[in-house]
């Protein structure tokens, strides 16, 4: 990327079923919901979103293997869309198993998201 323009910041969580991709989905909608960008095409190269250059990094807890990194990259609609992953988060205790919430422990999984834009 040789121009960055924005970072947005967020957190995701599945409180309860254990679902690593579940938590990176909304950390990333967390990191842009309350944003709006009128000018940036103005900026890209051909004035298209299409060559905007959308770059995620992910901490996860845990089940690493289990991320499913194309649900993620569809809460982005513009853009030419790059995921990483490293380890981080968190892993806490909701205090309760719902067996009827898919829970196999009482584990919250919490994913942190990094999201930057540009060109």
């Amino acid at each position: 990327m040789e121009k960055l323009f924005f970072i947005e910041l967020g957190m995701g969580t599945d409180l309860h079923g254990q679902n690593v991709t579940k938590a990176a989905v909304r950390a990333v909608q967390n990191a842009i919901r309350h944003n709006s960008m009128p000018g940036l095409r103005s900026f890209l190269p051909g004035n298209s979103l299409d060559n905007m250059i959308v770059n995620v990094k992910l901490a996860v807890p845990c089940d690493k293997d289990k991320l499913d990194i194309e649900q993620v990259k569809a809460v982005l609609p513009y853009g030419r869309v790059n995921v990483e992953v490293m380890d981080g988060g968190m892993l806490t205790t909701s205090g309760i198993i719902l067996p009827d919430k898919e829970d196999v422990n009482d584990l919250i999984y919490i994913v942190n998201a990094s999201v930057e834009v540009g060109c």
